[in-house]
């Protein structure tokens, strides 16, 4: 009566009948565009702005962020200034919704660990606008990681029950917790009410009955989406759908004007980074910006890429370089400023 999917079980029953439920029906979009969702861009790679809003009343930052589709710790990145859980009325908080996409292909879902973030490239009818649609999860604890790689859908479930592995039982009981063998469909299931599950096995994208907990490290390696996001969501992707893993802490991007911005993360999983390398972290990054900009008449703050890298607050800063011509002039003139801005990376003033 159930299936087994590398330690974890899944009601094979139940989710049989739940699949026959969801219907596959595109569902149209409100008149008002929804959170998260934008338009591809065509000579852009940013989507989004970024808002300043006034907290209210006793909402948490949790409350502000979740409200505008950002989880906890991007929120708290955004404003480190800010108590997480009184803002106080009228305190001004910055909702950290303009983003890089992620490198690589933009179809099917792309999940990248590092922002705690999901974006979706639904399939669009020939002369329809490209789409993009994002949204905040939750990821694997330090001791239980969420894995990188390719995959896909492969089943939609319904209600799913869960079955906890011998592992997590073993772990509620160390803590004084003991998990029964199934817990069903409900309140108290950590599923949520809709579960897709990945090709690779034990792990899902679902629901939870914790919302505070999207935007954090807390699950046991399975992706945490907000109950509305993916209530939404598990209507509108196909089984088959491709999912790419990601742990991208930096991304770099072009937008509209010409101009290339870092947007930059912590490490999610800082001992598998290599915490005692921030040296070669920062060459690679200086080298992925050298890159970036390679063929463009554009000249890299690499001062200002450091300080992200040293500050990380989840926002796309400009790295065009103040008091240089933009775009910067034909050759040879251009490749005197080249040569100028490598060699203040060689040797960075203080």
């Amino acid at each position: 009566m159930h299936k087994t999917l590398g330690g974890k079980t899944l009601g094979l029953l139940v989710g049989l009948l739940a699949l026959s439920r969801l219907t596959m029906a595109q569902v149209e979009a409100p008149a008002n565009e929804p959170v998260g969702h934008y338009p591809l861009p065509e000579s852009s790679d940013i989507v989004g702005q970024a808002r300043t809003v006034e907290a209210s009343g006793e909402e948490t930052l949790i409350d502000i962020g979740l409200r505008n589709g950002v989880g906890y710790n991007p929120m708290v990145l955004a404003n480190p200034e800010t108590n997480v859980w009184v803002p106080g009325e009228g305190t001004e908080v910055v909702v950290p919704t303009r983003f890089i996409l992620p490198p690589g292909p933009r179809e099917g879902i792309v999940i990248n660990l590092a922002e705690m973030r999901l974006y979706y490239y639904p399939d669009t009818a020939k002369g329809e606008t490209p789409r993009v649609e994002t949204y905040p999860i939750g990821i694997g604890r330090m001791d239980w990681q969420t894995p990188l790689g390719r995959t896909t859908i492969t089943a939609k479930v319904e209600d799913p029950a869960w079955y906890p592995p011998q592992s997590v039982i073993e772990e509620s009981a160390k803590n004084g917790k003991k998990l029964p063998s199934v817990i069903p469909a409900g309140p108290d299931n950590p599923l949520g009410k809709y579960a897709m599950i990945l090709g690779i096995p034990g792990y899902l994208i679902h629901g939870t009955n914790r919302p505070a907990g999207v935007g954090m490290r807390v699950s046991h390696g399975c992706i945490r989406m907000l109950p509305e996001d993916i209530a939404d969501l598990i209507y509108r992707v196909p089984v088959g759908t491709s999912v790419r893993l990601i742990n991208q802490p930096v991304k770099f991007g072009w937008d509209n004007a010409g101009i290339l911005h870092a947007q930059v993360y912590p490490e999610v999983y800082p001992a598998q980074a290599g915490a005692d390398n921030a040296d070669a972290r920062l060459d690679e990054a200086l080298d992925a910006a050298t890159q970036a900009a390679a063929g463009r008449r554009f000249l890299v703050d690499y001062r200002r890429l450091k300080q992200q890298l040293e500050a990380p607050d989840g926002m796309p800063a400009a790295l065009s370089l103040a008091g240089r011509p933009f775009p910067l002039p034909e050759p040879p003139l251009a490749s005197l400023y080249s040569q100028v801005a490598t060699s203040s990376v060689q040797t960075p003033p203080e």
